[in-house]
């Protein structure tokens, strides 16, 4: 058997959910070596990362530029990274704006130029959600990435008429919680509400305060007998748990690897609006989807989003199966009603039925995400 290249990948996730994907992809490509920037999980897997992930996991028009003198400096700090390793592919995770940067900055360089003339590729995972907002950035992608992988089937024709090489690989985390619930769940009569406050800082930063009074609230009105969590990761943990010193009532306080079990026992969640919506939509829990923004960001997604949710499973079925309270809606009042609602058993049955339809459209047939992009990635090697 002839022995197969061993390809050289620099990899970059700037998010907790990039970095679970990341790590996952890394496993499926045993022979390979990895450069680049992770989080705990691609450390794990045996990436030794350039700087912390946290300094990319910036969201938000008003906090990127804020952040803006420390994104320069990493996106020149890895664009002289892949310049001296020499990768066969660069493989960016979501992080768009970090992504985009460092990419066109190596195009338009000398010694990037002579990598791409040798074979440099640019892989990018997660497309932008065009068919949401500023559609013009999927002729952008198309400009500056070779091969890009969407999660969803409806997503490629909006790359594709672009001449972008795109393919859907389904969502990579339904493969392993479509069915966990039924697996994992504990019979108990144990109620739990999980807080779930996001994995950015800035988010978490707006979250907090309101996540505190809607606990004390919930307290004095009747749910003093319910178990209150929290999962944190690894950029927000600190945070998190000295707010909480603060709080009346106390919390738990658990690993983001373990909030899989947690979410398999909730009674309810309120979480910040993001990947974490999706996997208790897939997980089938009743959940209150809760974001703060800056003024300015709220203003402008009123003006360029075009479609009615921002929780992913409300889009896929384009219908509100999850309640939103978004911007000047994030009230504490408004999160109790929702809470109250979902504490009617009709209400919750009609809302888990809703999840259950959504399942066959998380996944795809012919193979787990991580390893279709893994493979693809080797594929393109020369």
């Amino acid at each position: 058997m002839q022995n197969r290249k061993k390809i050289k990948v620099f990899i970059i996730a700037g998010e907790v959910s990039g970095d679970i994907l990341g790590a996952k992809i890394m496993r499926e490509l045993p022979d390979a070596d990895f450069i680049g920037v992770g989080g705990e999980n691609m450390i794990a897997a045996g990436l030794n990362s350039l700087f912390p992930m946290s300094d990319l996991a910036v969201m938000g028009i008003i906090e990127v530029v804020a952040h803006a003198r420390t994104l320069t400096r990493r996106i020149s700090q890895t664009v002289r990274a892949i310049i001296a390793s020499r990768p066969d592919v660069v493989l960016t995770i979501d992080s768009p704006g970090f992504a985009k940067s460092v990419v066109e900055k190596l195009r338009k360089n000398s010694d990037g130029k002579k990598l791409i003339a040798d074979g440099l590729r640019f892989h990018h995972v997660v497309a932008p959600q065009v068919w949401a907002w500023r559609s013009g950035r999927a002729k952008k992608y198309a400009q500056i990435f070779d091969k890009l992988y969407a999660f969803f089937d409806f997503e490629v024709p909006y790359f594709t008429k672009y001449g972008l090489d795109t393919v859907a690989v389904g969502h990579p985390i339904a493969d392993g919680l479509i069915g966990y619930q039924s697996k994992h769940k504990k019979i108990n009569n144990e109620k739990i509400i999980a807080i779930i406050p996001g994995s950015r800082m800035s988010e978490v930063k707006r979250l907090m305060p309101l996540f505190q009074d809607v606990v004390g609230q919930l307290v004095a009105n009747g749910y003093n007998d319910y178990r209150f969590v929290i999962p944190t990761v690894e950029t927000t943990d600190g945070f998190i748990r000295e707010h909480v010193k603060r709080w009346g009532v106390q919390p738990e306080i658990i690993p983001s690897k373990s909030r899989y079990d947690l979410y398999a026992q909730t009674y309810i969640a309120i979480a910040a609006s993001g990947t974490v919506s999706a996997e208790l939509a897939m997980l089938h829990v009743p959940s209150v989807i809760v974001y703060k923004m800056n003024p300015v960001t709220v203003w402008l997604a009123r003006h360029l989003l075009q479609v009615k949710w921002v929780s992913l499973v409300n889009i896929l079925l384009n219908r509100s199966v999850y309640p939103e309270c978004l911007g000047p809606n994030a009230t504490t009042e408004n999160i109790l009603d929702n809470v109250r609602q979902l504490s009617i058993p009709s209400v919750r049955e009609n809302m888990i039925s809703g999840l259950k339809s959504a399942d066959d459209l998380w996944r795809r047939p012919n193979g787990a995400p991580a390893a279709l992009i893994a493979q693809s990635v080797r594929n393109s090697v020369r």
